[in-house]
């Protein structure tokens, strides 16, 4: 699994073999099974993890217990709560596996060594954050500026890959929609 952490790295940053070898040293495979979970609320979250195969989602659940889906991650993304990592706080969310998957988990200690000896692995980490404030400006604005259908299409667009991977429920709950509303769209736009 790590050649494919690897192969993802060096396709974004140049890593000398003692760097990469570094690296490997501080991973940890993780294996889920479908429905398993990386983390439940109330647990703290100490890693940094990354997956190889497989498709997550990152939900809250409300008093009511309906789930609120705020992400979904699956090959070369990364996953995690980072307020938990940050704060060492209990987790308000459940991270747990749509699908049966692999990840590598590097603990906050190692990973932050491993930024400080290695620069260009600290500027990729830079950057996977600057998208991810861009995806989350995105997501806010699309979620309090489009109507139902809009959001349903713009997640088309955006997100082909994991839109072909997850049940159809989550993805209602991801857009802030009902299923019904999903169904009703999805069934209008075929008739097109």
């Amino acid at each position: 699994m790590f050649e494919i952490f690897a192969q993802y790295l060096q396709s974004k940053i140049e890593l000398s073999d003692q760097e990469l070898k570094m690296i490997r040293e501080v991973c940890v495979v993780r294996k889920l099974r479908r429905n398993q979970y990386l983390l439940q609320e109330g647990d703290i979250w100490r890693y940094n993890a990354f997956i190889t195969q497989g498709c997550l989602r990152t939900y809250s659940v409300d008093d009511k217990s309906v789930e609120h889906v705020l992400n979904f991650a699956i090959e070369n993304y990364w996953t995690g709560d980072r307020e938990s990592l940050l704060d060492g706080t209990p987790s308000r969310f459940n991270i747990d596996a749509i699908e049966d998957s692999i990840l590598l988990l590097i603990n906050k200690e190692n990973f932050a060594r491993l930024m400080k000896s290695i620069p260009q692995f600290q500027d990729l980490v830079n950057l996977i954050f600057e998208r991810s404030l861009v995806a989350s400006q995105d997501r806010i604005n699309n979620s309090i500026s489009l109507n139902a259908e809009e959001k349903y299409f713009r997640f088309i667009e955006k997100l082909p890959q994991i839109a072909l991977r997850v049940p159809q429920h989550m993805i209602a709950s991801f857009l802030g929609i009902t299923p019904e509303t999903l169904s009703r769209i999805r069934k209008q736009s075929s008739k097109k």
